[in-house]
């Protein structure tokens, strides 16, 4: 699981993703799909670079708050750390890791998500070996979605 934040003409914006993947090497590419329904998808479209998070798994408070709610009705930045980064990307400062990408294009899915294909320009320092597990699905399986894919 993932999260992502985008920041374009003012607005910042930011959710829960669940597909994710890099996608080449050499470039080192990374796609990201973002539901079409929900407002981060609205800003990123605007925005020449979104932040990519990797949260630990007791970071489930975060994920709720950037997955259970949506940007139409509340901040999602008053709750959390976070920085500008390269491109205006919002990077929220107390994940376990996290990368700016800068947007090279959009895929269309036939379907409610758009991939944003990633060209990494910036990353958190590395982690160590002993960092907590990852936060993944089977760990927010309950949290109901602040807008329906």
């Amino acid at each position: 699981m993932y999260v992502v934040t985008a920041a374009a003409d003012g607005e910042q914006a930011g959710c829960l993703v669940g597909f994710g993947s890099q996608c080449s090497i050499d470039p080192p590419r990374f796609m990201v799909w973002i539901s079409t329904s929900n407002r981060t998808y609205r800003v990123a479209r605007r925005a020449s670079h979104v932040a990519v998070h990797v949260l630990r798994r007791e970071q489930e408070p975060t994920a709720d708050w950037f997955g259970g709610r949506t940007g139409d009705d509340v901040d999602k930045f008053e709750r959390v750390a976070w920085r500008s980064e390269k491109g205006g990307a919002p990077v929220l400062t107390d994940c376990l890791a996290w990368f700016v990408g800068r947007v090279r294009g959009h895929v269309e899915s036939d379907g409610d998500h758009v991939g944003f294909l990633l060209e990494p320009v910036d990353q958190s320092p590395p982690g160590r070996s002993d960092e907590p597990s990852l936060l993944r699905f089977s760990d927010i399986a309950d949290i109901s979605p602040g807008h329906p894919a």
